[in-house]
Formats: C-alpha cells, structure tokens, sequence
C-alpha cells in the first residue's frame, strides 16, 4: 500500500511560499597562455575596481604587458574564480621552475607591489576557493612545490589567501616603501619641522620664479613622451647607479605599452616640464582608486644645478592626488635621501611563502641565507655594490 503524501496546508488568499534561491555557481579555471590572459582584459580590471587592496600594478594592461615583454613561453599560470558568471578572484602567477616546482607572481621584479585579486562583496569566499584551486590545480601541495609571492603591501589580499591555505605559509620581510599623505604642498610642508618647511618654501619659491611650466600629456602622445622620459632618466643617472634594466629596450616596450592602455583607463598620468620651451623633465604617475604612486621619472642635469628637482615632482603630484581625491601618494621601494626630506611615512612589503610542507622551510631557509651573506659582504667590501652596479650599467646598453 502506497504511503499517502503530507502537504501542508496553505490558509485561503495566502501567497506560495518563496522558491529557494538557487546557490551560486562557482567556475575556476587556470590560464596558461598570453592569448587568453588578454581575453580577460575588461573583466579583470572590473574586479580591481572591486578590490580595496589593488594597487596600479594589478590592472591588467601592466601585468600582461610584463609578460609579453619578460614571460617565458609555457610558464603562464593565471587561476581565475568567477560566482554566476561574474569573475570575483584572481592569481596572476608564473611556473619558474620545473623540477622542484617554484611559482611567483607575475610582474616580479619592476613591480613594486604584487598581489592576488578579491572581490570586496565576497573576499574571503573567494580567498578559500583560490587558496584551494591553486594548492591543487597547480599542484602546490606536493611536499616540494612552493609558492613565493614577494613585494606584498600590508593588507594585501595574498594574506587572505593564507589565512585558508593547506599546507605550510611563512611570511618574511621584503622591501622598504615610503608613502606621503594626498594632500597639497603647503598643507604638507605645515606638518615638517620648522626649519624644514622654511627651506622647502624658499625652494618652491624659486621655481615658481623659473617659470618651469607643466603639461599632462594626452593619451595619444604617452609612447612618445615616455621615449622622452627614459632618454632623460638615462642622462640623469649616468655614472650615478641607473637601475639598469631602465635602459633596456624590451623595458621601454613593457612601459610604453601598459601606460598607453593605463592612461586611457584613467590609471596612469605622463607630466611634462618645460623651461623656455625645452623639455627638462618628465614623470610617470601610475593610480588605482585611493593611491597614486610616483613610478619613474627624468630630469635633465642641468636643471639639477638651476631647481630643486625633488620640489618640482612632489609639488606637482601632491596637487594631482589631491585634486583626484586619492589619500596616498606612494614614493614606491628605496628610501633614497630625496624622498626623506619630506618626511614620509613608511612601511616594509611582506614575501609569503605557501607550500605543501618541506619546501617552505627549505626557500625559507635560503632566502635568509642569501641576505644575510649580502649584508656581510656590503659591511666588509662596501666597495664591491658600486662595482657591480657599473658592470650592470655597462651590460645593459
């Protein structure tokens, strides 16, 4: 005999009850080929829109115009997380070696800071699907794979990762970054000691005397200015310690291309200085939501013994991140004396490193290894860095 089936009963004039909303479909997948890293071009810089932590160097005109110029054919491993269509979760990573898998991220190197992407709405959701499709899908749970994600900001969304991650995860210090406040100059130079500011003021005061005049550049003339900027940051440098992948061509490729796409997107601002109608110096401002970070810049020798140099870009990138409505303005890694000046706040990048287990521990080891031996050899042999430094200058051109 067939059970009798149970409804319940429904009172006269009364709604149906509302239909359960359907869970949200999750699809992750892994790129491995620049053709199809640059299909997701429109949704990816949605997503960085999305995400609180993204810096500059997360758009996607940055990131796969360093691949283009610098990526090695095979080694691409972009892992991709969308909800219902919508893509919510990005890896920008690379294969670097084969034998005893070693990952990084895409860009390391001319990037001041890396990161992974997280959809605001449904961070850390998506933080435990990418922590576990990379620990899988790129195999990073065997006992000898390893993850090494550097140049990470405090705050980064690469943290969230870990909080979910499998395996092992270490977190080591990485490079000094220095930071000022979106606010105009005078309201900075109110913040310095007293003598400070005075004498930053009688310098402003000079140059407004000079006439130096100041042009944002169109988008459609960045390439060119940039050829410009670089012949300039190659004069002011020379015989100085030029970084010198600067003066390679495939860095000039990398930049002309990504800020041509990023000045476009609003992303990034080429400014030019003239004096009596020459060209004397030029800069690169790359920018995302609430940060704007001073990239590179060029200025001409001569104008070095005229003008504060150093008064001439801040003055003029505080005014754009404060006209912009962007609270930080980044002065990026290195703590060079012309940024001390003012005073700016700092912060060290964190390097992360995710694994199954015996490796973390081994690239830990000697990365510490490593350092220390660079500290011992620049106390003992000061005279060594400069040395290589020309030798890379000299390889370079």
């Amino acid at each position: 005999m067939t059970a009798p089936q149970l409804t319940a009963a429904v009172p006269a004039g009364a709604a149906p009850a509302p239909a359960k909303a359907a869970a949200p479909v999750t699809e992750v997948r892994t790129v491995r080929d620049a053709t199809a890293f640059d299909a997701l071009a429109d949704d990816w810089d949605a997503l960085v829109d999305r995400c609180a932590a993204a810096t500059p160097f997360q758009s996607h005109a940055w990131l796969s115009s360093w691949w283009r110029s610098y990526g090695r054919p095979g080694r691409l491993r972009v892992v991709t997380v969308r909800r219902d269509g919508v893509l919510v979760g990005a890896a920008p990573l690379m294969l670097r070696r084969r034998g005893l898998p070693l990952l990084s991220g895409v860009g390391q190197g001319l990037t001041d800071f890396l990161d992974v992407l997280l959809d605001d709405a449904h961070a850390e959701q998506t933080a435990a699907v990418l922590a576990r499709a990379m620990a899988v899908q790129l195999g990073l749970r065997r006992p000898w794979a390893a993850l090494d994600l550097r140049e990470l900001r405090q705050g980064s969304a690469a943290h969230r990762i870990a909080e979910h991650w499998p395996g092992a995860a270490r977190r080591l210090p990485d490079s000094l970054c220095q930071h000022l406040p979106g606010v105009p100059v005078e309201e900075l130079l109110s913040r310095l000691p007293g003598r400070t500011a005075q004498r930053s003021r009688v310098k402003l005061r000079k140059l407004e005397a000079a006439g130096i005049e100041t042009r944002l550049v169109p988008v459609e003339d960045v390439p060119r200015a940039l050829g410009e900027l670089l012949a300039l940051h190659e004069l002011q440098w020379r015989g100085r310690g030029v970084t010198p992948e600067h003066l390679r061509p495939r860095f000039a490729e990398h930049l002309s291309r990504s800020a041509e796409r990023m000045a476009a997107a609003g992303r990034a601002a080429v400014r030019q200085y003239r004096l009596d109608g020459e060209l004397v110096a030029c800069d690169l401002t790359l920018q995302v939501r609430g940060l704007s970070a001073i990239y590179v810049y060029g200025v001409h020798p001569d104008l070095r013994e005229r003008v504060d140099v150093a008064g001439i870009l801040f003055r003029e990138s505080l005014a754009h991140a404060a006209a912009t409505g962007r609270g930080e303005l980044s002065l990026l890694r290195g703590d060079e004396p012309y940024k001390q000046r003012w005073r700016p706040e700092q912060a060290r990048n964190e390097r992360l490193l995710l694994g199954g287990g015996p490796a973390v521990a081994l690239y830990a080891a000697a990365i510490g290894l490593r350092a220390g031996a660079v500290r011992s050899l620049r106390t003992r042999a000061p005279w060594l860095a400069p040395l290589r430094t020309r030798l890379r200058e000299l390889t370079a051109r």
